[in-house]
């Protein structure tokens, strides 16, 4: 990995990770709790590939697992982030550019599901059942509601981070946001309806000038013509 990538994954993991134990943990919400690192990882995936996404996934779910009050085994969470960063990755667009907001929604809503499903099924393979007390489906509905209602202030801004840290030409289009193509694109267009005004008021302009030019040239040749034949007719009189 790039030295950029490295030094903002790192950035984005720690405040993730402080902002989850000391603000989102603390809130009491019912059932799970708001996975801000697993955004993280899902945006930065989004950009850098599967590559990218298992080996910041490992390593924020490492530091999770070592952080307290961590009370499971180290490297499970790990392990379910390296495999969500690693099939996150694989659905980064090939142009670099998300065409609408609906598929990373998808994928959000996909991880926390997964995340939730693999985290308790390798629970189970270590002997801790803790899920089975609060409820798995319960676990499944809120971590997706809570993911989802958190991904659209978080996944954008952190894959415009990202492609901006690399020097992306696709970073200026984004805008930092969903809409910035959108708003990309309804700039030019506007810029594009003025100049096409501009070059038609100057084709009118230019097409007035010339029929008053041809016009005042008339009246001259019409005013010339008219002396001339009364001159002639004049010299037939005499």
């Amino acid at each position: 990995m790039h030295l950029n990538r490295i030094l903002l994954s790192t950035l984005l993991v720690l405040f993730a990770l402080l902002t989850q134990i000391c603000v989102l943990a603390r809130l009491q919400l019912p059932g799970a709790v708001p996975d801000l690192l697993l955004l993280v990882v899902l945006g930065l995936a989004l950009v850098y590939g599967h590559t990218g996404g298992a080996l910041i996934g490992f390593g924020a779910g490492l530091l999770v697992d070592l952080a307290p009050p961590a009370d499971h085994a180290v490297g499970r969470y790990a392990l379910v982030l390296c495999v969500i960063g690693y099939l996150a990755g694989l659905a980064k667009p090939e142009s670099g550019q998300l065409r609408s907001a609906t598929g990373p929604m998808l994928v959000v809503v996909a991880a926390a599901m997964g995340a939730t499903l693999l985290y308790a099924g390798v629970g189970e393979l270590v002997g801790d059942d803790g899920a089975r007390h609060v409820g798995l489906g319960k676990l499944l509905f809120t971590a997706a509601l809570y993911d989802l209602l958190l991904a659209p202030f978080a996944v954008p801004l952190i894959m415009a981070l990202a492609r901006k840290a690399e020097n992306d030409p696709m970073a200026d289009s984004a805008g930092g946001g969903p809409g910035g193509d959108s708003a990309s694109r309804w700039i030019s267009a506007a810029g594009g309806v003025r100049t096409a005004r501009a070059g038609r008021l100057s084709r009118l302009k230019r097409t007035g000038r010339t029929a008053r030019i041809g016009g005042q040239r008339g009246g001259l040749l019409t005013k010339v013509g008219k002396g001339r034949s009364g001159r002639i007719k004049g010299v037939k009189r005499l």
